[in-house]
């Protein structure tokens, strides 16, 4: 019960702090924010990132088909070799049907 109302408390504080900070306070933080992302220098590190992980992607693909090869079920199969051409075919995986 003590750690509920402490939890209370602390939010009931950085609800009535957060409030004084004000509308301007957010729209600071929002220019700061998209200061960031426009950096040339950070959208550089982003793009070299991204290339970074399509290229271990591909490489982790070439060692799932080298170490496993034709024990892998048909449909991961399908998905390998996608991603070694470059693209992936369009399917439900990872999305949810609820």
């Amino acid at each position: 019960m003590r750690y509920k109302l402490t939890f209370i408390a602390g939010a009931a504080v950085g609800f009535v702090i957060g409030a004084r900070a004000g509308r301007e306070r957010y729209e600071q933080l929002v220019r700061a924010g998209q200061a960031f992302v426009q950096n040339p220098a950070v959208r550089n590190a982003a793009e070299s990132a991204a290339q970074q992980s399509r290229t271990a992607a591909v490489r982790a693909a070439d060692t799932v088909v080298v170490k496993v090869g034709p024990r892998l079920p048909e449909p991961l199969a399908e998905k390998v070799r996608a991603m070694r051409n470059g693209g992936a075919p369009s399917d439900d995986w990872g999305t949810s049907n609820t």
